[in-house]
């Protein structure tokens, strides 16, 4: 018991960590250490056991409120930190998704480009998906645009058509798989099924492969695909284009391309989800006198703002409809204009004489009296 670390600690996370935290963290750490991805370290399998065994309890109902108050002790004889970890391997299929333990990692480790390959729906002849990130001026995010996307990917063979043969080659059965199209073998303290190697997944091989593309049946192009940003997309968004990805074999469908979207800050705006802020310098005698101002928008327009006398610095104003586009209402957000009042840091002479004439007209003193504080909220 001295020698294990405290569950929360192993998957990083602090005490009230909700459900979904805790299965995040898990699902990291799992892809980070597993057996698969660091093929004779021991290390790596120790901590995958660990935050397995620190899942199978925080992710427990009855174990985690035990865990919470009494520690290891509380869990002897209710299986936690056992090296079962049955709840655990049972909860992989809503973690990793419906496609099961041992095809998640093959995607997450053996193909895809960014980890897209997912096999949820797909089948070994698939082509995998490709992961485009797309950087976007502040401007263009709001208002949406067009991009060209140039990118390389797989495409189904010029030479063969995609047989992966020659002309009158034939094709036999993989001696490696057997022609299952995959191969199981021995992963750290359980067993992994994974693609063959050799025949790809397909179950057969070739006797005479293509010259071109070596029996793989596709070959590498770069491609241009325009694709429309709509307006008033988010940071992080991603745009599926289908079919663009890499092309798949013996009648398999091509993945996608996956266009995932960076917005750069602008000098100027900031956004919140449909609303922009930005903020505007006024003079001590606008804020005192009251004026009206014309405020640029984002898309270089100018807009009157009457500023009321007596405007504290730090005063929000809200300018109706001048924000984000809305995609699901065709409307826009609203516009926040912050006035920053902008005191003088050198005077004239007849602006000082004003001033203390000013001053000797307001009253002020050197000694005021301290104001209670119900007055100042």
């Amino acid at each position: 018991m001295a020698d294990k670390r405290d569950y929360y600690e192993v998957l990083g996370l602090d005490r009230s960590a909700d459900k979904e935290a805790i299965k995040k963290a898990y699902r990291k750490l799992a892809i980070k250490y597993h057996p698969d991805r660091n093929p004779g370290n021991k290390d790596a399998e120790e901590k995958f056991k660990e935050a397995t065994e620190a899942y199978e309890v925080l992710s427990d109902d009855q174990k985690r409120p035990v865990y919470d108050q009494y520690g290891f002790a509380g869990l002897e004889g209710m299986g936690g930190g056992s090296q079962g970890y049955s709840h655990a391997f049972h909860d992989f299929q809503d973690i990793f998704g419906s496609s099961g333990f041992g095809d998640i990692f093959e995607n997450l480790f053996g193909g895809g480009f960014g980890g897209f390959g997912s096999s949820r729906g797909r089948n070994n002849n698939d082509g995998q998906s490709l992961r485009y990130d797309l950087e976007l001026d502040f401007k263009d995010a709001v208002f949406g645009t067009k991009k060209d996307i140039r990118f390389s990917h797989r495409v189904t063979c010029s030479h063969c058509k995609g047989t992966g043969g020659e002309a009158g080659a034939s094709s036999k059965t993989c001696p490696t798989c057997g022609g299952m199209g995959q191969v199981r073998r021995s992963s750290g303290f359980f067993q992994v099924q994974q693609t063959c190697p050799t025949c790809g997944g397909k179950g057969t091989v070739i006797d005479h492969p293509c010259k071109y593309c070596r029996g793989s049946g596709t070959e590498e192009k770069d491609s241009i695909v325009t694709i429309t940003i709509p307006a008033g997309v988010d940071d992080g968004k991603r745009i599926t284009i289908p079919k663009q990805g890499d092309a798949g074999s013996n009648g398999g469908r091509p993945g996608d391309l996956i266009i995932v979207v960076h917005i750069r800050s602008d000098r100027c705006f900031e956004r919140s989800e449909s609303d922009l802020y930005c903020a505007v310098p006024i003079s001590f005698s606008q804020a005192v006198l009251g004026a009206d101002i014309n405020v640029p928008t984002l898309d270089n327009r100018r807009i009157t703002l009457k500023i009321p006398s007596g405007t504290t610095h730090g005063k929000l104003f809200r300018i109706k409809s001048e924000g984000v586009p809305i995609s699901s209402t065709g409307k826009k957000g609203d516009l926040y204009v912050k006035v920053m009042v902008q005191l003088p840091s050198r005077i004239s002479s007849e602006q000082r004489k004003l001033m203390e004439e000013y001053a000797r007209l307001e009253g002020a003193t050197t000694s005021p009296n301290l104001m209670e504080l119900s007055s100042l909220r």
